[in-house]
């Protein structure tokens, strides 16, 4: 499957809604994104901690409470989103969500309990896919409801991954590189060049993470070479 990192990115700004719904009436396969909470425990969507890079505010995501951080906006005059706008877009819609608790930096208190309690109130077509660096938040987040699946995100090679994955309860992972592992479901990250995107198509990864959805699905639809 191709999933848009951070939405659409290539041509809208990073986690807008704009993006997000753009990719989704277009028919992509499923949506990245990254979740934290506010200093009120409101899950928003933004890649990074802090909020200077992508809007026209500064300082950390969780010093502002969401009425305060919705005084900021984005390139494109959005707000930032709060993760219950993308799943009321994504309701009914054949979307898959992956989404990351962004907790290696800051393992915000209660976020998986919160984040998964808010996303058992919408009716999405798929269960989503619950991704992090932090293993911990994936174990605390199996504690809370082992029937969901977590991914444990990695730039680094994972040795012994058939064992670490069978301990943790993790469903895939969710690399920056390719390893060749039997029954495994990967998904690969960040990849816009059209060689490397070739090359994962063909090698049957569980899904491709880019920038460019409708590059890689272009491609993967392309009638093979006879």
């Amino acid at each position: 499957m191709i999933f848009g990192h951070r939405g659409y990115p290539f041509k809208f700004p990073e986690n807008s809604l704009k993006g997000f719904k753009y990719a989704i009436d277009h028919g992509i396969d499923g949506l990245e994104f990254d979740v934290h909470l506010t200093k009120d425990n409101v899950p928003v969507i933004m890649h990074d901690e802090k909020i200077n890079r992508t809007t026209d505010g500064s300082g950390l995501i969780r010093s502002y409470t969401l009425k305060e951080l919705q005084q900021f906006h984005m390139r494109d005059g959005e707000t930032i989103p709060m993760l219950k706008d993308l799943l009321s877009l994504a309701v009914h819609r054949p979307v898959h969500l992956n989404l990351e608790f962004k907790t290696n930096k800051i393992h915000y208190p209660n976020i998986e309990q919160i984040v998964l309690d808010l996303v058992k109130q919408y009716d999405l077509t798929y269960p989503v896919i619950y991704s992090s660096f932090n293993l911990d938040s994936l174990k605390k987040a199996y504690q809370i409801d082992p029937s969901q699946q977590y991914c444990l995100l990695s730039d680094h090679v994972i040795k012994d991954a058939k064992a670490l994955i069978i301990k943790e309860h993790l469903a895939g992972l969710h690399l920056s590189h390719y390893q060749p592992l039997a029954n495994v479901d990967e998904r690969i990250w960040t990849v816009d060049d059209p060689k490397t995107q070739e090359k994962l198509l063909a090698d049957h990864v569980a899904g491709i993470i880019t920038d460019n959805f409708e590059q890689a699905i272009r491609l993967k639809n392309r009638p093979v070479a006879m």
